[in-house]
């Protein structure tokens, strides 16, 4: 998710502004005429809003990824222990899952992820429930998840690694849309401030290199920052997690993960850039979503939030909803590359309609 931020009625600009011609007026009244930095509105103010909320919630992901990985090795030795680390792991999943549900429902307000997170609850128990007392063959999914952490959280942890991914979709996503002709520049939160772009207690989402800052006018300019979200390295994760889970040659894995990385992450530089381009264009700003917008994100019925429904209605709704589809869309291709795969449509169709699914015979 590629994130905006809301001020509400404060002045992003905390000083006297001149610009070519124009006389100085004090900050506030500059500030009305001159600027629509529209970020999203947050309700813990000044602080930052990450994928996961704190640094308790980074341990309790690592204690949960721990549980996985070490499931996952003694799979290997002893198929009984392992489903009984396996159900104990699961349950800490949901948990994990329900103490984000705040989180992405209300503070970030993504519907998408929140409704994901609430179906992840009651989703992580069956499958805790399933793989102790009568479906071993869950045990696909756990090693799956295993990978899957240990893929992602480095990433959401480890400051050189998350800026590396963050900086490097942003400079992709600010070469595409300059290739085209579309004129936008990128500020580091030091950079945002030295400029005056914000006030001097305007909080970053992140200090890297990340965010996008378009003048579509003399009196307009649209701030949109990048997040980790943004990277796709989390699609990725599940990518790389569902491939190393399950078996094939070491051929047919290397290629499946050559194939899926690079048009996943082409694909969030392409989000990114339409991202940036709906906000500063607000080509969704018409009568008929604002107040629909407005009230499923709770914005603000002012000019400022009727800017932000371009914004939401590009982030929120189409972009995450597609991201799904892709995501889908890419496994199923990958099936033609690795047909071992078959087993986790398998497991997920039980986990669905509580029957056994023989697809192999459609992927061979």
């Amino acid at each position: 998710m590629c994130e905006t931020r809301y001020t509400g009625s404060r002045p992003l600009y905390s000083r006297k502004y001149h610009d070519s011609g124009r006389r100085a007026d004090g900050a506030s009244t500059v500030v009305e005429r001159s600027v629509s930095v529209q970020p999203s509105r947050i309700y813990a103010a000044g602080s930052d809003v990450r994928v996961m909320p704190g640094l308790l919630t980074d341990l309790f992901a690592w204690v949960v990824i721990a549980a996985f990985a070490s499931t996952a090795l003694v799979s290997t030795r002893s198929t009984e222990r392992a489903q009984t680390m396996a159900a104990g792991a699961w349950t800490l999943f949901a948990g994990f899952w329900l103490v984000l549900i705040p989180h992405f429902a209300l503070i970030q307000r993504s519907y998408v992820e929140g409704l994901l997170c609430v179906l992840a609850v009651p989703a992580c128990l069956y499958v805790a429930y399933l793989v102790y007392e009568q479906r071993p063959s869950l045990i696909v999914l756990t090693r799956a998840v295993a990978v899957m952490g240990l893929v992602y959280l480095p990433f959401q942890t480890i400051v050189p690694l998350q800026r590396f991914a963050i900086e490097g979709v942003t400079a992709h996503a600010h070469r595409l849309m300059t290739t085209f002709g579309f004129e936008t520049t990128v500020y580091s939160c030091e950079g945002l401030h030295d400029a005056g772009i914000v006030a001097g207690d305007y909080s970053c989402l992140n200090p890297y290199e990340s965010k996008f800052v378009t003048t579509t006018s003399p009196t307009q300019r649209y701030l949109t920052p990048v997040l980790l979200a943004c990277t796709g390295i989390g699609s990725i994760s599940i990518v790389v997690g569902l491939v190393l889970a399950v078996s094939g040659t070491l051929k047919q894995k290397a290629t499946a993960v050559a194939i899926a990385v690079p048009v996943i992450y082409g694909l969030n530089v392409l989000r990114v850039a339409f991202i940036v381009r709906a906000h500063a264009g607000q080509w969704f700003r018409v009568p008929a979503l604002v107040d629909v917008v407005s009230l499923l994100f709770g914005l603000p019925n002012t000019e400022s939030g009727a800017k932000l429904v371009s914004y939401y209605v590009a982030d929120r709704i189409l972009a995450q909803s597609l991201s799904v589809v892709a995501l889908v869309l890419i496994g199923w291709g990958l099936l033609r590359v690795i047909p071992s795969l078959v087993v986790v449509l398998e497991e997920l169709g039980y986990l669905l309609t509580g029957e056994d699914h023989d697809l192999g015979g459609r992927f061979a």
